[in-house]
């Protein structure tokens, strides 16, 4: 196994592959560390009132402009992802307006109780359109999208200096009004920045922070000492945390790789919770799997 490439991982809808996953679920289920067809569980994020799944089905991999490897999958192939993926219990969907998943959620949710769902969106303040583009009429057009009334999560959408606070008050301002109207159950951001993190870790507004953490420093705003140390202010301050570029962007997928990732995420550091981005059912099982049983361990 540790001979797959990253190639060969990010093609694993092969037999080889799931085949490998389905025999290591059974293999555990036997030594009785795992049940066969095992769930993800449930956890609190932080003092947000959420309970979400341990996992995320992150829709972003490769993201931008408006699209992303989920939704390059084409819709049928996503739904089906998707649907497997709530099976599984992953009730957790990481969506942003630059993936262009917002439509794509829209068609899963017809076939999953939205109610039974987390969605976590994004909106990005950077370029000419995200400017020109009245707050507000961006959040209705992400419902629309959706097909969602609201969202439990809205983030910032990739926060990269210390003067975020400043530089997106207008964001802020109606996020804030977004939330005492029920469009937005808690607010925060995406971090991929030292200083915009650190400061998220003590920030009021801050309900929920999306920060980048894995044991190889890759793709990180500091080293994994340094962000964890935020991370473990952050909690104590009550703010959920959400881990992601576990798998150092898809640098560090070899098997031996992500078991040491999902370790280090779940024993080590202080998220409550990661988003993966999945791009085939076999990448969902092998996730669930390799999750729980880590978790339960």
């Amino acid at each position: 196994m540790d001979q797959i490439n990253r190639r060969r991982f990010l093609q694993s809808g092969a037999v080889s592959l799931a085949g490998l996953a389905a025999l290591s679920t059974a293999g555990f289920a036997a030594e009785g560390f795992l049940p066969a067809n095992a769930k993800v569980d449930q956890v609190k994020l932080g003092n947000t009132g959420l309970t979400v799944s341990r996992v995320a089905l992150g829709t972003g991999s490769i993201g931008g402009p408006h699209a992303s490897n989920q939704t390059r999958l084409g819709l049928p192939t996503f739904v089906k992802m998707a649907r497997h993926a709530y099976d599984r219990g992953i009730r957790f969907f990481d969506t942003a307006d630059t993936y262009g998943s917002y439509p794509f959620v829209r068609e899963v949710f017809k076939e999953v109780p939205r109610e039974k769902v987390t969605l976590l969106g994004k909106m990005w303040t950077y370029n000419d359109v995200a400017k020109s583009e009245p707050v507000d009429k961006a959040l209705d057009r992400f419902r629309t999208e959706t097909g969602s009334d609201y969202f439990d999560i809205m983030l910032l959408h990739c926060m990269t200096n210390g003067n975020w606070q400043e530089e997106k008050k207008r964001y802020i301002d109606y996020f804030s009004l977004a939330k005492q109207k029920g469009i937005i159950k808690s607010v925060g951001l995406s971090c991929h920045n030292y200083e915009a993190l650190k400061l998220a870790v003590d920030d009021p507004w801050v309900d929920v922070i999306l920060a980048r953490i894995n044991p190889f420093q890759s793709h990180m705003d500091g080293t994994p000492a340094q962000i964890n140390a935020l991370l473990d202010r952050a909690k104590a301050n009550g703010k959920g945390i959400i881990g992601m570029k576990i798998f150092g962007n898809g640098d560090k997928i070899l098997e031996k790789e992500r078991e040491e990732s999902i370790t280090f995420a779940l024993k080590k550091t202080s998220v409550h919770c990661m988003t993966l981005g999945m791009e085939s059912i076999a990448q969902v099982d092998d996730a669930v799997d390799r999750v729980m049983r880590i978790a339960k361990s």
